[in-house]
């Protein structure tokens, strides 16, 4: 028999403390078989949907709501390992692009398999209540969304 329904607090808490949880999980298994954080795999993957241009680093800040600086560390730690090539912006030189490199794509996409594997598996615990679920947080997302 269910019991009464949780209030806002309580719900908030199940969230973060699933966000947190699953976000550790994911991180631990990147780093020890891929060497790659979960936020670095983000990043990788932004640069790869620019598809063929180079992302800025602000863009890329931008999208994950980080400083130019602190993404400009973690470009500067893929280049030196391999997985992107930095360059200066065509129009504006002022500007620091990134590109994957082959190398970088292929170990990305291995990361991305381990990543989205073991996600899905987590997230198999919501069985049936996973469109309910995912309908549910899509509106409190759009609800939260800052007023234009």
């Amino acid at each position: 028999m269910a019991g009464a329904a949780p209030g806002a607090a309580e719900t908030w808490l199940r969230l973060v403390q699933a966000h947190e949880r699953v976000g550790r999980r994911l991180d631990t298994a990147l780093r020890t078989q891929h060497g790659l954080s979960l936020a670095d795999l983000r990043l990788l993957r932004l640069v790869d949907a620019v598809q063929g241009e180079r992302a800025s680093v602000g863009r890329l800040a931008e999208e994950v709501g980080s400083s130019p600086a602190g993404v400009g560390q973690a470009l500067a730690r893929l280049a030196e390992d391999g997985w992107i090539t930095r360059e200066r912006g065509a129009t504006d030189r002022r500007t620091t692009c990134a590109r994957l490199t082959e190398h970088g794509r292929g170990r990305m996409a291995r990361a991305g398999q381990t990543h989205d594997e073991l996600l899905a598996h987590l997230l198999g615990a919501l069985g049936s209540a996973a469109g309910s679920v995912t309908d549910g947080l899509t509106r409190v997302a759009a609800a939260a969304r800052p007023p234009r």
